[in-house]
């Protein structure tokens, strides 16, 4: 099991990030727009995972740990 690498303030945004990206997808594809729709929808499952696991794949990449904030 991967160690966490996303906590403090970094966890907040993208748990913002992931209710906006849902909203903006939610929004787009009842407009028919479903090219916005899935990427904003992706965006969200993305900040939503990192959120619920505390793990970012791209973090781990760079050496970022954002756990001590």
């Amino acid at each position: 099991m991967p160690e966490d690498n996303v906590g403090g303030t970094d966890r907040l945004v993208r748990a913002v990030v992931a209710v906006v990206g849902t909203v903006v997808a939610v929004r787009a594809l009842a407009s028919g727009r479903r090219k916005t729709g899935l990427v904003a929808g992706l965006a969200a499952l993305g900040a939503g995972f990192n959120v619920t696991t505390q793990f970012c794949g791209l973090n781990a990449l760079l050496g970022v740990d954002t756990t001590e904030e």
